[in-house]
């Protein structure tokens, strides 16, 4: 298979990360007889220090015309003026933009061999296996906004909107999901409160009877799914949310499996390509250390694979990889728990080596 991949290192950490991950798809591409062209560009705080721009208009060009987009990390200390023109988050959101992204997937899963890591007893996370789907390009995060004088200083809003078309595809994409793996599917919102919820809640609740007869479906509030995510999160297979609730309870599961340094995740569309990353920031205070993990990098090279290429197989084989450097006891020091760790370069090596043996 011929295949285009572009990669965005970006700003802190996410060099060091993304060069791990060019190394595994490159041992892939080798052992399964594919070649893959693979590419790098600017976006985030490296590009406004460049071209002034987070987003550079050859960067946007090339992710266009590429199968899959690999991110590391945009941001940091030395771009976060809130009086700057532009700052590197931008260029993130303009990407998604750009290519279409209406859907985050974030997988949240534990793995026996960390588990003990979780901040949380094993009895209640062990098992843990969830798809988050947010929605990823609408909502309150791109509505109206502003500031007005008011008689106490200043009033200012944010307004939180949503079409039947923008919840309709997301649903069935989170349903299709559900379809694939153990068939049950829960909806997050706050219709108690809000319009927009109860649109969600209609709209999801139709799409789901018709399309989708066989998921077993059910609805939470968003202040109880907060809750029920540390007191049984293994009851939860997909669940699917609007942009602002599912940035926090994304957020929240991440501290279930222990270390952000394990969780990847993707953004992608109706076609075109899709945009892979770490979950991490770009974690300015170890850049340039060789200590960052490289595990979620290359697991969202994994899920890279397996979503915008589809080749299975080889997202298998790299998760499978992981799995066994870790059995054997093989630990970054964000999950070493003061133990003996290794560095982010070593960490790649091994889970080539797992890949070649």
């Amino acid at each position: 298979m011929q295949a285009g991949f572009v990669l965005l290192p970006g700003d802190g950490i996410g060099p060091e990360i993304t060069a791990q991950a060019r190394r595994i798809l490159e041992v892939v591409a080798d052992r399964f007889g594919h070649q893959f062209e693979i590419s790098e560009h600017l976006i985030g705080g490296c590009a406004i220090d460049s071209c002034g721009d987070p987003l550079p208009t050859e960067t946007v060009a090339a992710c266009k015309q590429s199968t899959a987009v690999l991110l590391g990390a945009v941001g940091g200390p030395k771009w976060d003026d809130p009086r700057a023109k532009t700052r590197p988050e931008a260029g993130l959101l303009r990407i998604r933009r750009e290519l279409g992204l209406f859907a985050n997937l974030r997988p949240t899963k534990t793995w026996d061999e960390l588990v003990d890591a979780s901040p949380l007893k094993r009895e209640i996370v062990q098992g843990t296996d969830i798809l988050f789907v947010r929605e990823l390009t609408g909502g309150i995060y791109f509505g109206e906004s502003g500031r007005k004088e008011h008689e106490s200083g200043e009033e200012a809003w944010n307004v939180m909107n949503y079409s039947t078309g923008e919840i309709e595809r997301v649903i069935r994409l989170a349903a299709e999901a559900a379809q694939g793996r153990r068939g049950r599917l829960t909806m997050v919102d706050k219709a108690n409160v809000l319009e927009v919820s109860r649109l969600w809640r209609e709209v999801s609740e139709r799409v789901v009877k018709e399309e989708f007869p066989d998921l077993q479906y059910n609805v939470v509030l968003v202040d109880a799914m907060a809750m029920h995510l540390i007191s049984r999160p293994r009851d939860f297979d997909v669940v699917v949310t609007a942009n602002l609730f599912g940035d926090i309870l994304t957020d929240e599961a991440s501290m279930l499996p222990g270390s952000l340094g394990l969780l990847p995740s993707a953004s992608i569309g109706s076609s075109g390509p899709g945009l892979f990353e770490p979950i991490h920031g770009s974690a300015p205070d170890i850049a340039g250390r060789g200590i960052a993990n490289p595990l979620a990098t290359i697991l969202a090279a994994a899920m890279m694979l397996r979503y915008s290429a589809g080749l299975a197989e080889e997202a298998d084989a790299i998760e499978q990889a992981v799995s066994d450097v870790l059995s054997r006891g093989h630990r970054t020091a964000d999950i070493a728990g003061g133990g003996e760790s290794i560095g982010t370069e070593a960490m790649g090596s091994l889970v080539l080596e797992q890949l070649q043996s």
